[in-house]
């Protein structure tokens, strides 16, 4: 029998699986722009109307995108897709559901005529249930409607660009669907949810579950942890609701002195097999089983230090944009892969993914090789009713979605007061950038909240200072000394903004330096912008990065966020090329970044 890592790598939803093989629906599918938006009125979603569809997209590459197969960067703020399926109507207690991991921005999805879902939100997943819509066995006919406004300034968009060319520090768009879609067929009674969190200190893993509705009969679920052959804990609860959260004791966890087996970190990433299995409680018949995993470690921060299991751990990230130029914001499972394997390579223990969330089969890869991410979510450009209505309802489900990720130590959900311009002057701003920090702990206490990242920070658990100077010893002045442990900056403008709000005080948050450096070499031609400065040389690039990193090591800084890890359209600042090439070689590239502390 496959290893369960090894059977998660390829899946969509890694860290929820069960059998039998769920159905990619990647590949071409029907495609129309319709750029009157007359698709509703014409009844496009009816299985007799084949006339708008004459192009061919592949699936799950966004239309912009060369890998799509379209390559059409123009404004088309509505998108059309259609595909025939081949299925069997259920049998009597299963359901077909159809999940879809991302469509940017709002999707409705119909099976034969008939609306089957509806979702808001261009960076997280949604299902429809199929099941009353499958009127036959056979081919059924599939059709969805992506809407995505390019100048909608309150639509959380990242780094997308809204005008028609991609311009200063903004990208292609990455429109429609542009995440697997894929087919599953489950028990009427079955989880949708499931949650780890790691209490090392305790001895225990929470453990939450949801059904996919309120079950008509009491059910137990049985939780079984294995670490290879070795069974870590084994434990029955019953359930009486659509939800339960429990505790599960992991006696191994007692033994302080032979932990290193267990925890998780990114020198030894020690994933933990996991078996959930949902049983009618008064007839003990089987319901639902699924597999999935989780790490055994405990996040922190303490006396200006962020703490890995309980331990001093200096960070050692890169910015990390997620863009192909083939594909945009999508990408295969194997370039996914490799992004994580490149970070370990040239001497990075981790990633700040920047206004993104990124793919789960992404986060797979740095649970498994070991890489620590920050989450961010991806901005709006304007404050207002609308801009909080939506980023509190998707990063919501970013963090739901992505809470049981061991790789993910940090959430961000602002960047830089993007969509709060001025929190200082208007105090509606700053009570958003506080209800966001405050509703990001609400859904996850375990892990901290960097909020506002880079200036203008308020309630914060990390406080994130960008300072893109060009010079080492400037660095060292501004970080370098004991005091910043306490919070004491040296300076509260080294940029346009200042760094933190009136009555902010430190109450042992780490600083981290989470964007700086940003230099590059053989700007693109006729780039208007391309980096924060620029250097004549492969050696010179050398030079300025192994001056810039030792000041941030030998600083009283507790990490750094280089800017950037890959070159990306005209921000050719990178670590590698878009191609992803080193562009020193690798080793030196890992001398200068691991350099430890004068």
């Amino acid at each position: 029998m496959p290893h369960p890592h090894l059977d998660a790598a390829g899946h969509p939803r890694p860290q929820l699986i069960r059998d039998p093989d769920w159905r990619d629906l990647g590949g071409p599918w029907q495609f129309a722009h319709d750029d009157e938006d007359r698709g509703r009125a014409d009844r496009w979603m009816d299985p007799a109307t084949s006339a708008p569809f004459t192009g061919t997209v592949t699936v799950p590459y966004p239309p912009e995108s060369a890998a799509s197969g379209v390559a059409d960067t123009a404004f088309h703020p509505v998108l059309w897709y259609r595909r025939a399926i081949d299925v069997a109507r259920p049998t009597a207690g299963r359901r077909l559901l159809l999940h879809f991991g991302a469509v940017d921005h709002r999707a409705e999805v119909w099976l034969n005529g008939r609306l089957v879902g509806q979702h808001e939100g261009g960076h997280t997943g949604f299902t429809c249930d199929l099941t009353g819509a499958v009127d036959r066995d056979g081919e059924q006919t599939l059709v969805v409607r992506a809407e995505d406004q390019p100048l909608d300034a309150a639509q959380p968009r990242g780094k997308q660009d809204w005008r028609r060319d991609p311009h200063v520090i903004w990208y292609h768009r990455t429109s429609g669907i542009w995440q697997p879609v894929w087919l599953e067929e489950v028990p009427a009674e079955h989880i949708t949810l499931l949650h780890w969190t790691p209490e090392v200190a305790h001895a225990r893993v929470r453990c939450r579950l949801r059904l996919g509705h309120w079950p008509r009969r009491p059910l137990t679920v049985t939780v079984r942890l294995t670490r290879g052959e070795r069974v870590l804990a084994e434990q029955r609860t019953l359930i009486e609701g659509q939800e339960a959260e429990f505790d599960v004791a992991v006696p191994a966890l007692r033994h302080g002195q032979d932990l290193d087996d267990l925890l998780w970190s990114p020198e030894r990433p020690q994933l933990v097999d996991a078996t959930v299995e949902l049983r009618d409680a008064a007839e003990d018949t089987p319901a639902d089983r699924v597999t999935s995993y989780l790490g055994l470690r405990d996040i922190g921060w303490d006396d200006g230090v962020f703490l890995l299991n309980h331990k001093p751990y200096f960070l050692r990230f890169a910015l990390q944009q997620g863009y192909w130029p083939a594909s945009h914001l999508s990408a295969s499972a194997d370039a996914l892969r490799r992004d994580v394997e490149l970070a370990k390579e040239i001497g990075l223990n981790g990633l700040r993914i920047h206004q993104k969330i990124e793919d789960p089969r992404f986060l797979y890869w740095a649970d498994r090789l070991g890489l620590l991410l920050w989450e961010e979510m991806p901005s709006a450009y304007t404050f207002g009713a609308q801009t909080v209505e939506r980023v509190v309802a998707e990063w919501s489900e970013a963090i739901s979605r992505d809470l049981s990720h061991p790789s993910i130590v940090a959430w961000v959900p602002i960047n830089e007061s993007w969509s709060v311009p001025n929190p200082a002057l208007v105090p509606a701003q700053r009570h958003f950038m506080d209800a966001v920090y405050h509703l990001t702990k609400a859904l996850d206490p375990s892990r901290p909240a960097v909020s506002n990242d880079g200036w203008e920070i308020s309630a914060a658990d990390i406080w994130g200072v960008h300072d893109y100077t060009q010079h080492g010893e400037v660095l060292r002045q501004r970080y370098g000394h004991a005091s910043l442990r306490q919070g004491e900056l040296a300076e509260q403008w080294p940029g346009a903004k200042r760094l933190t709000l009136d009555g902010v005080r430190h109450q042992g948050q780490p600083v981290v330096l989470s964007e700086f450096g940003g230099a590059t070499f053989e700007p693109a031609e006729g780039a208007e912008w391309f980096g924060y400065d620029t250097v004549a040389t492969k050696e010179d690039f050398a030079e300025r990065l192994a001056d810039l990193v030792a000041a941030a090591v030998d600083s009283g800084l507790a990490g750094f966020c280089y800017t950037q890890f890959t070159d990306t359209e005209q921000e050719t600042n990178g670590l590698l090329t878009p191609d992803r090439q080193p562009k020193i070689p690798p080793a030196e590239l890992r001398a200068i970044l691991n350099r430890t502390r004068a």
